[in-house]
């Protein structure tokens, strides 16, 4: 048994993703070790506030009685079934839960596509490799294209696999692996606050809703489908984060942005993936898939993060039945989905999925109620002249940092401004990862007004103090 304590045990044997390693050995790590609702703790007994929900996946707090009821469950029957050639309760359930969720009555017309076929996977990544798979030959199968091509957005990204790589844009995540990836386009991403379209002055407020334009962003995507068909070429799908861009700094899209990008696509015979890892289950609108708060009907359905409630490795690609007959045939033909993963619908990852779909539809009230904290409890950083832009969505807030809101001049990246307030965030209880120059607010629905109004005040002091 070693003797070493757990920061060392970590500098000495761990490689840490996103993380530049030099700078991290030179910090002490925190180490956490038990967690229940909002609230972690480290091996020192140190607590601090998830505002992070640990990496966007954590939906309803730590240690829920629920979930961890599920698994225990779960545990004591099976742990592992193997889905090739084989099948388990507990993913045949939540593969009809999640058709269920994925077809809401009341939000969509009859001339929208059904989703009824599900394909699990093990995250986001996957997920989204699954949909460009089943995409690129379904339009070869059906006609639709003989060389499938992508169109997704400028900051766009959906994982890191090779084919979730190729469908992103973000040059720093990206640019090192361009040799091993095929070509997809991009085109102009709804950013109201950067866009050179926009002819609004910065004012004190959510960009979003004081914009000045024509939404030429959605009359560029237009082009660009129009410039593929000129070329003799067509796409096969346009990949879109809804609702709001992840990665690429919780970009919020105008209202009904993805309804008219979604309708110029179908009308060039594109199928549209939605990549809902980080904005579906609640967690970016009041509907339970952010494609659902403008009418849209996706012809893939991509989810992970949060499916298990943040506990276990689990993700879903959800289809239509189209799709899925393209790929039915006699065996000598081939015609088979050749993919799959190990641990492809896991009984412990469907069992706490079952759980957590459970809590997200008996307690939407808490989501809500979290949506409208969030919003209340940040009015005050519009005080602070390094705060440029606060885009909100359902429970995701990003606050972008500026050198003075006036002339919206951005920190270069190498000065590490959100990288440092989000230090001096966890110095005083509070933790969260900045993406560049934005700080993500994303906390548990569980977490309460006193704890939204605490991480709110903590972080007008510390970056009132830092910038």
């Amino acid at each position: 048994m070693s003797t070493i304590s757990p920061e060392r045990q970590d500098h000495k044997y761990l490689w840490h993703p996103f993380t530049q390693m030099r700078d991290w050995l030179k910090t002490e790590p925190i180490v956490l070790t038990k967690g229940k609702g909002s609230i972690l703790w480290d091996n020192k007994g140190r607590e601090f506030l998830d505002a992070n929900s640990s990496i966007w996946t954590n939906l309803h707090g730590h240690n829920h009685p629920k979930i961890n009821r599920a698994i225990n469950d779960q545990l004591k029957k099976v742990s592992h079934v193997s889905a090739l050639g084989f099948s388990n309760v507990p993913a045949s359930k939540l593969g009809e839960q999640l058709v269920r969720l994925a077809n809401p009555k009341k939000l969509l017309n009859k001339s929208q596509p059904r989703l009824e076929k599900v394909f699990f996977s093990d995250d986001g990544s996957t997920s989204i490799e699954v949909a460009i798979k089943l995409s690129y030959e379904f339009a070869k199968r059906t006609g639709a294209s003989r060389k499938p091509r992508f169109l997704s957005l400028e900051g766009a990204y959906h994982g890191d696999t090779v084919g979730a790589v190729s469908a992103g844009h973000i040059d720093l995540f990206h640019k090192a692996y361009s040799g091993l990836l095929f070509k997809t386009d991009k085109v102009i991403s709804p950013y109201c606050y950067r866009c050179p379209f926009n002819k609004a002055a910065p004012e004190r407020a959510d960009a979003r809703s004081y914009r000045n334009c024509n939404m030429e962003c959605a009359t560029q995507v237009e082009q660009k489908f129009e410039q593929r068909k000129k070329k003799g070429g067509s796409y096969a799908a346009f990949l879109v984060e809804p609702g709001m861009q992840g990665p690429a700094g919780l970009i919020a899209q105008p209202k009904n942005w993805l309804s008219k990008v979604t309708d110029i696509a179908r009308n060039h015979n594109a199928q549209i993936i939605a990549d809902e890892v980080m904005t579906g289950l609640g967690r970016a609108s009041k509907q339970i898939f952010a494609s659902h708060s403008d009418k849209v009907q996706p012809d893939y359905l991509c989810i992970a993060k949060g499916l298990s409630g943040g506990y276990l490795p689990m993700a879903a690609t959800i289809t239509t039945q189209k799709v899925f007959d393209a790929f039915l045939g006699d065996y000598s033909e081939f015609k088979t989905f050749f993919h799959g993963h190990s641990f492809t619908g896991n009984p412990l990852g469907a069992a706490a999925s079952l759980a957590s779909i459970e809590l997200l539809e008996s307690k939407k009230g808490q989501r809500i109620q979290l949506a409208k904290n969030i919003k209340e409890y940040s009015k005050k950083l519009w005080e602070l002249e390094t705060v440029g832009d606060m885009r909100q969505s359902g429970c995701v807030l990003g606050i972008e940092l500026v050198r003075n809101w006036k002339t919206k001049e951005p920190f270069n990246l190498t000065e590490q401004a959100g990288i440092r307030v989000c230090a001096g965030l966890a110095k005083k209880g509070i933790l969260t990862r900045p993406i560049g120059n934005v700080i993500v607010v994303m906390p548990p629905y569980c977490t309460t007004k006193a704890q939204i109004k605490k991480i709110f005040s903590t972080l007008h002091e510390i970056i009132d103090e830092i910038l």
